[in-house]
């Protein structure tokens, strides 16, 4: 009704889910990452979960419209079934003929054979075989229970079946239980879809109104993006109720513009009533709030059973003890934690805290010297590639270190929308930055493990949950990578040259060895392909991350995060 007035060719706004709506902020940019991760994975569970609204099925969508060609996809998306309705709709699912005599009805056994035969004979064709089941929550344990059983559906190689569980909260809760222990062992990638920021609120209706055919400034204040981000609490599909309803008001009333007064009408509309306007949403008090720990002037760690304070030698000032406990995980290798104090600038040790809390071990003592964060930033930056060199073999010692490390055959990289995903397809070293509460900061990842990343700062070292890192790091990586033999000058995104050419003669060598399907005939379908496997946006042409991934699968001696 107000799409013309408002200059639209489709209402934006529709809780419909949508892809070619989809907003990818960094959250749904991972969730989708570990979906994909999932068809490239060799058999087992993906979860994502999220609340209510959060996007998960619109993801699932924009997932499914990304699914390899060999992947052959059975979806469910009502799972109140018993065990026996569960296997007679996958084999519908998969279009496997179930043949049956006699009166009797048909027994688990009639579904599970001609499914097994059918997933093997799809195996030597080259296929893949994904079961994904929507509204997880609400399946019984007695059919999770039969979903693992067919997980042993196995060749020597792989698992015939990827299952994918997409559910509410509650599923992970479910999964939790003793009773599922075994299947939750077989989870092999798990995401949570959070709610979005206040910033990827306003971005999300931008983005919603733009494909809608939306140009020109926006149809909202910006004192009302902020109200509609505290009355929806991030949650998608609540802001697709509340702006849908705001610009009908807006409408009705003549207004070119959604102000306050209109959000709070349409709230009391759409949602019965409006919190307080003093009243602050759960996930928009910072995380340091929630804890009652204030403004620091050092590195907080956010942790499940306890909280502590680490210091970036060189980079913030020294630590306030917190608990009486500390948890700061040092590597349990021997790291030699001296660090020599910097000489541009002494400052006196801080007073000695409360005598309550124990002071921390004489080999984990903080540095007493400290430079200030803000002015060293680009130092900084310098910094943290000479660190990153050695791992090289290379001392990037000169003032421009991306310029050095070009002259020795590598190539700087960066980019602000890394995910943890992505962190372990390119499995090498790099440089994260950390948003601290006073200001950014820099150190080195050089290890990945499965709950824990290692990073490096100086000489002192720090085991990190993944938990934890995620509270701090927002996507900002940067990492070194081999160019091709003979090349010279920076390499971005390219359809010819010599560094196109060695790296399509790459990709004919991986096809040969197995790694990509044999219908790619030509450089540019194969080269869609292996783009498509690694979750790479490259529109015909080859980016520095494909040389990456290249050179990680064809063995170019780099170094890598997962351990060996």
């Amino acid at each position: 009704m107000y799409a013309g007035f408002f200059g639209l060719t489709q209402a934006p706004f529709s809780i419909a889910p949508d892809p070619h709506y989809l907003y990818l902020s960094e959250r749904h940019r991972e969730a989708l990452a570990h979906l994909l991760y999932g068809v490239q994975g060799g058999g087992g569970f993906v979860l994502l979960t999220g609340e209510i609204g959060a996007g998960k099925t619109t993801v699932c969508r924009a997932f499914l419209e990304q699914v390899p060609a060999h992947c052959r996809v059975a979806y469910i998306f009502n799972p109140m079934l018993t065990v026996p309705d569960l296997l007679r709709t996958i084999c519908h699912e998969f279009h496997i003929a179930v043949p049956h005599r006699g009166a009797e009805p048909p027994t688990l056994k009639d579904y599970l054979d001609p499914l097994n035969e059918h997933l093997l004979a799809s195996h030597a064709r080259g296929e893949q075989n994904l079961l994904i089941i929507d509204e997880a929550q609400n399946l019984a344990p007695e059919v999770l229970e039969q979903l693992r059983l067919l997980t042993n559906l196995e060749t020597r190689e792989r698992k015939l079946l990827q299952i994918v569980l997409i559910g509410q909260p509650e599923l992970r809760q479910l999964l939790a239980t003793p009773a599922l222990e075994q299947l939750a062992q077989r989870v092999i990638a798990r995401f949570h879809l959070g709610a979005l920021t206040e910033t990827e609120t306003r971005h999300y209706i931008a983005h919603r109104l733009a494909v809608a055919g939306h140009t020109g400034p926006l149809p909202f204040s910006d004192a009302a993006l902020s109200r509609i981000h505290h009355i929806t609490r991030g949650v998608p599909r609540r802001i697709n109720l509340l702006c849908d309803r705001a610009l009908l008001g807006a409408y009705a009333s003549d207004r070119r513009e959604v102000n306050v007064p209109v959000v709070a009408h349409a709230a009391r509309e759409v949602f019965d009533t409006e919190p307080h306007a003093g009243a602050s949403p759960p996930h928009t008090r910072s995380t340091w709030a929630m804890l009652g720990m204030g403004a620091l002037g050092g590195f907080a760690v956010l942790g499940l059973a306890a909280l502590a304070m680490w210091q970036w030698p060189g980079l913030l000032q020294a630590p306030v003890p917190m608990a009486s406990v500390s948890v700061r995980s040092v590597e349990a290798s021997a790291v030699d934690t001296s660090v020599s104090a910097p000489q541009q600038r002494t400052t006196q040790p801080s007073p000695p805290p409360d005598p309550t809390p124990p002071a921390p071990p004489a080999d984990e003592a903080p540095p007493q010297n400290a430079l200030p964060l803000r002015s060293q930033l680009i130092a900084l930056e310098n910094s943290a590639w000479r660190e990153l060199g050695p791992l090289w073999g290379q001392a990037l010692a000169g003032d421009n270190p991306c310029n050095q490390a070009q002259q020795s055959g590598l190539q700087c990289f960066r980019t602000p929308r890394m995910t943890l995903h992505g962190l372990r397809q390119l499995d090498r070293p790099g440089v994260l930055t950390l948003q601290l509460p006073d200001g950014p900061a820099r150190a080195l990842l050089t290890r990945l493990d499965a709950d824990t990343a290692t990073l490096q700062a100086g000489e002192q070292r720090w085991r990190l949950p993944l938990d934890t890192l995620t509270t701090v790091w927002r996507g900002e990586y940067a990492t070194l990578w081999r160019t091709p033999p003979g090349s010279t000058g920076r390499i971005g995104n390219v359809s010819s040259g010599p560094a196109a050419v060695w790296a399509l003669q790459q990709l004919r060598q991986l096809q040969s060895a197995g790694a990509l399907p044999a219908q790619a005939d030509t450089d540019a379908r194969r080269l869609e392909a292996f783009q498509q496997a690694q979750g790479i946006d490259g529109q015909g042409r080859v980016t520095p991350m494909t040389f990456m991934q290249v050179n990680r699968l064809t063995g170019i001696d780099e170094p890598r995060l997962s351990p060996r």
